[in-house]
C-alpha cells in the first residue's frame, strides 16, 4: 500500500515532527513538506526518507502559515497513493483534494482557537490586534470548510479530542503518540533537572527561570529548539534575560545527545499551558526519571500524581521551586512506576492502532465504490 504523509513545516524538529516522520519510516511512506532541515532529520534518527517539498514558505507568521495551507490546499496527488495522511495543523486542507485520508491530530490551529485570547494578548502588538482578528476569523472559516473534507480523524489525547469537538464539531479516536521507549533508559540520578520544549510563550520556560533563580543549589539544563521566525526569536531573548546562572540552554541536540540527558538527569520539568499531549513526558518516564508538569492538559492523561512525578495546580514559579525541592529528595524512587507507564505509550501501540484505521478508511473507500 503506498501512502503519502503531509506535514506542516520540517525545519524544526519537536514532537509533531515526530509523529510525521516516524510514520513515514514504518509505513514506508512519501512525506511531503514545504521546508525541510536534512540534517536536524537525521541526527534525530530518521534517514533514508523519501521527502517531497511542495514548495518553500516564508520564515515569519502570518506569511508563512497562510502559505503553508494554500500550499496544501492545492496539492493534488489524485491515485498517486493509497492512502493519505495529514500530519499538521496547516497541512489539514490537503484533504480536500486528496481521500482516503486521515487527519492525525496534535491539535486544531491553537493560535485561532484555544489560545487566540492567549496569543493576542501576548504575541500581537496593540496596533496589530485588528488585524490579528481579521485574520483568525478568515482561518477559523477555512478550518471550518476543509474539515468537511477529512474522512477519518485521530487525536493524540482526550484534551486534543476535547478541542476538536468544542471548535470543529467532529469527533476523533485517541491514538497517543508513538513513544520509541527501548531506545531509553535509566543511567544515573546527576546533579541536574531537564527541560524540552520549543522556545515559544505558551510554554511558560519563564516560569522555570524564575523557579531556578530561588534555587541556586539546583541546576537545570533546558533543550529549547526555537523557529527562525520574530516572534519565536522575542520571546528566546526574553528568556535568556531571565536566566540564572544555575540554568543553562541548549537551542539544540541531536537524538544520541538527548538520550543521554534523559539517561542522567535527576527528573523532568515543563510548563506548558495546556499541553496537547506531551511526547517528552513520556520520554522522561521512559527513562525511569520522575515529572513535574503543571495540573492541566494532556499531562494529566499520562502523569500519575504522586506515583510517576507531581502535577502542580495553578503553577507559578513559587509551587514549581517546591516541587522540585520536593520530588528532588528522592528520585530514584519513582524509576519503576515511571518506565512501567511510559511502556503504555510504546510505539507498537501506536502503530497498531494506525494500521487499523488506515485499513478501515481503504475498505471503507473501496465499498463505496470511489475507487
Amino acid at each position: 500500500m503506498k501512502v503519502a504523509i503531509f506535514h506542516n513545516y520540517m525545519d524544526n524538529i519537536g514532537g509533531a515532527e515526530i509523529v510525521g516522520l516516524t510514520l513515514a519510516r514504518e509505513l514506508k511512506a512519501d512525506l511531503f513538506s514545504t521546508v525541510f532541515d536534512m540534517d536536524k532529520i537525521k541526527k534525530m534518527g530518521f534517514s533514508d526518507l523519501n521527502m517531497v517539498s511542495i514548495g518553500k514558505v516564508p520564515i515569519n507568521a502570518p506569511f508563512r502559515q497562510q502559505l503553508a495551507l494554500r500550499r496544501f490546499r492545492k496539492l493534488d496527488l489524485k491515485n498517486e497513493y493509497d492512502f493519505y495522511i495529514m500530519d499538521g495543523d496547516w497541512a489539514m486542507s490537503g484533504a480536500v483534494n486528496n481521500k482516503p485520508n486521515l487527519w492525525y491530530v496534535h491539535s486544531p490551529i491553537r493560535e485561532i482557537w484555544d489560545l487566540y485570547e492567549f496569543t493576542r494578548q501576548n504575541n500581537i502588538p496593540l496596533l496589530a490586534r485588528p488585524l490579528f482578528d481579521i485574520w483568525v476569523k478568515v482561518n477559523r472559516h477555512l478550518n471550518r470548510r476543509y474539515i468537511d473534507h477529512v474522512e477519518n480523524l485521530a487525536c493524540n489525547s482526550i484534551n486534543t479530542n476535547n478541542r476538536l469537538m468544542k471548535y470543529l464539531g467532529r469527533k476523533g479516536e485517541v491514538i497517543n503518540p508513538p513513544i520509541e521507549t527501548s531506545k531509553f533508559s535509566f543511567g544515573t540520578s546527576g546533579d541536574y533537572w531537564l527541560s524540552v520544549n520549543r522556545l515559544i510563550s505558551h510554554k511558560r520556560v519563564d516560569i522555570q527561570m524564575k523557579a531556578f533563580s530561588m534555587i541556586p543549589d539546583e541546576k537545570l539544563i533546558i533543550v529549547g529548539c526555537y523557529e527562525k521566525s520574530r516572534h519565536f526569536q522575542e520571546y528566546a531573548r526574553y528568556v535568556e534575560g531571565l536566566k540564572p546562572k544555575n540554568v543553562e540552554i541548549l537551542n539544540w541536540v541531536p537524538q544520541k545527545e538527548l538520550l543521554k540527558l534523559y539517561s542522567n538527569c535527576k527528573g523532568f520539568i515543563t510548563t506548558s499551558k495546556d499541553e496537547d499531549f506531551g511526547m517528552t513526558v513520556v520520554e522522561a518516564m521512559a527513562s525511569g526519571k520522575p515529572v513535574i508538569a503543571p495540573d492541566e492538559g494532556g499531562y494529566r492523561e499520562t502523569i500519575i500524581d504522586g506515583v510517576t512525578g507531581r502535577l502542580i495546580r495553578n503553577i507559578d514559579p513559587i509551587k514549581l521551586r517546591d516541587a522540585v525541592k520536593e520530588v528532588g529528595s528522592h528520585p530514584e524512587a519513582f524509576k519503576i512506576a515511571c518506565q512501567k507507564r511510559a511502556a503504555e505509550f510504546d510505539i507498537s501501540v501506536f502503530m497498531r492502532k494506525i494500521r487499523t484505521v488506515i485499513e478501515r478508511g481503504t475498505r471503507e473507500t473501496d465499498t463505496s465504490g470511489k475507487m
